[in-house]
């Protein structure tokens, strides 16, 4: 378990948390490497069944992150859709036998480099704690 490194998958929206993810590269802001992200138009975009397969998959971890605040959302209601989403997947998580932990939530904006940045670094010692996914058991990586 020391060794264990979390695999996270970051779905960003495009108008914040992403160019907040490229803010703390570029402004060369240390945090891990165990994010991998995907960029999406909008966090209300994400559907409920692409966090599933990412655990299905063998991410340690789910991040959903959308504009800086639910009220600043570039398509209005798509951080509000988000929370929805996300409060009841942490419920079916749950069910299926993870910690709802390993799905985190924010709202980080594009001038947030550093939280972005705080964010991750959080996960991952979160993840750390909690260890691997049960999910991570049998699955098969080669192809």
């Amino acid at each position: 378990m020391a060794d264990f490194e979390p695999l996270i998958i970051g779905f960003l929206c495009n108008w914040c948390a992403y160019a907040g993810a490229d803010l703390a590269g570029t402004s060369r802001i240390q945090y891990p490497p165990n994010i991998h992200i995907i960029r999406v138009m909008c966090s209300g975009r994400v559907d409920p069944t692409f966090i599933l397969e990412a655990f299905k998959n063998g991410a340690d971890g789910v991040l959903v992150a959308g504009c800086h605040l639910p009220s600043d959302c570039h398509y209005l209601t798509g951080n509000f859709q988000a929370e929805k989403r996300m409060l009841l997947l942490k419920k079916v998580l749950s069910e299926l036998g993870l910690e709802p932990e390993r799905l985190k939530l924010e709202w980080i904006s594009a001038s947030e480099g550093e939280k972005f940045a705080a964010v991750v670094r959080n996960m991952v010692s979160t993840l750390k704690k909690l260890g691997p996914s049960p999910f991570k058991n049998g699955i098969d990586r080669t192809g």
